[in-house]
């Protein structure tokens, strides 16, 4: 499956995701059973990632030319971690001895909105309709509502990136993070890191108030106060993922997260030059692999 799964990438953009995985209580009462439904029927990781590749190329080539997914399924992923310290898993067991489930659920219909709407902005006229005919953006916009009002929540709990990853992200890692490197045939498919969302949290919080007082013009804090309010709407004991994608085999092993953290370290103490350094280092990483979507 894993070897299907990078083929299937060859010749498509590199995307990484961002995601956090939520313990069943943090979902709607009404929502529990598909959430651990669909969870239960997820044979592998690789399994859920391959069905939502073939699925992504399957609307692209759908007869109408409708792109946007139906909302008819939806692919969830899960990871098991330790209950935490003082309490009890789902199942009634002593604290550390039966892993808890956490859940994230695709939600490939708000996603695809907001994609879509992220794309027409700026885009008017006879190219927009080209893009996206306004009668497909009409249709999606119906399930959206479907799904808000059948959730009553517009929480996302996955983020994308194509062409590289937000250095805005890195901050949420160390390098002492579970990592999870996944190989096939001599390639990695990808690299995922975790990290429990309190750690993540204090982590963007430390990033914001450094760069708020050594650099407040930066760009990269605009993207870490938005990080961190999308952080704070998940339960306590969530996970965070960063999911590098097909883009680990260009550069795993990868120093950003330490890279992120001493250069805001570095920017705090007025060390400007170490700061610079730590700047370079990403550039001479990530630059190469942002110039690839401009390449024909």
């Amino acid at each position: 499956m894993t070897g299907n799964l990078y083929r299937g990438q060859a010749g498509l953009p590199f995307s990484s995701t961002l995601r956090v995985y939520e313990p069943l209580e943090a979902f709607p009462e009404e929502q529990r059973p598909a959430i651990q439904a669909a969870g239960a029927h997820a044979v592998s990781r690789a399994a859920v990632e391959n069905a939502e590749l073939l699925a992504s190329l399957g609307r692209i080539t759908r007869s109408g030319g409708d792109p946007f997914p139906t909302g008819r399924t939806d692919l969830v992923r899960v990871t098991a971690v330790p209950a935490p310290e003082g309490g009890a898993s789902d199942a009634g067991a002593d604290a550390g001895t039966e892993p808890v489930l956490l859940y994230c659920p695709s939600q490939l219909v708000l996603r695809a909105g907001l994609a879509a709407n992220a794309l027409m902005e700026g885009i008017h006229g006879p190219l927009a309709e080209l893009l996206i005919p306004e009668e497909q953006r009409d249709r999606h916009q119906e399930r959206i509502d479907l799904v808000k009002a059948r959730d009553g929540s517009t929480r996302v709990h996955t983020r994308a990136s194509t062409w590289g990853i937000p250095f805005s992200w890195f901050s949420l890692f160390m390098e002492s993070d579970r990592k999870d490197v996944v190989e096939a045939a001599g390639r990695i498919l990808t690299v995922r890191v975790w990290t429990p969302i309190t750690d993540a949290l204090e982590r963007a919080r430390y990033a914001v108030a450094n760069l708020a007082l050594a650099a407040p013009d930066l760009d990269m804090l605009d993207d870490l106060a938005q990080l961190t309010e999308w952080l704070e709407l998940f339960h306590v004991n969530s996970m965070v993922e960063l999911d590098y994608g097909a883009v680990a085999d260009k550069v795993y092993p990868d120093e950003s997260p330490m890279d992120i953290r001493l250069g805001i370290e570095c920017l705090a103490e007025g060390d400007m030059t170490g700061a610079a350094a730590a700047y370079r280092r990403l550039a001479s990483r990530w630059i190469p692999i942002r110039q690839l979507a401009r390449a024909s």
